[in-house]
């Protein structure tokens, strides 16, 4: 494609998308919803609150993530649980809490993950 070409098809675009631009701003629904941020945020800085803490007053299920829950009421998180891995050529046995443990790492790069992973007891 020439570079006028190019320039010709962005120009339209720019034309259209202007186009579109005016036609949102003379939307009467965008005006009330642009409105209702506004005093939102009005109402907001006027009590000192952010949207996150007014979604945990209305709706306290989806506003506040487990981490923070945890964190201010002391209340920890289940204990991860033990793995048991036996390694069916030597007959080593692995017992691991995560995937970090030095052995077992060793063996998913010598015979790979899926593999290493079956041997779970």
């Amino acid at each position: 494609m020439s570079k006028l070409a190019e320039f010709k098809a962005l120009e339209a675009q720019l034309a259209a998308q202007l186009q579109q631009l005016d036609a949102m701003k003379n939307d009467s629904g965008l005006k009330q919803e642009i409105e209702f941020e506004q005093k939102l945020k009005a109402l907001l800085e006027e009590y000192g609150m952010n949207l996150r803490q007014v979604i945990t007053i209305l709706d306290p299920s989806k506003g506040v993530s487990v981490t923070a829950v945890s964190s201010s009421t002391g209340v920890q998180r289940k204990p991860r649980e033990v793995k048991r891995y036996k390694n069916p050529h030597s007959g080593e046995v692995v017992e691991t809490k995560g995937g970090n443990h030095k052995i077992l790492k060793q063996w998913k790069q010598e015979h790979g993950s899926d593999t290493v992973e079956g041997w779970l007891q």
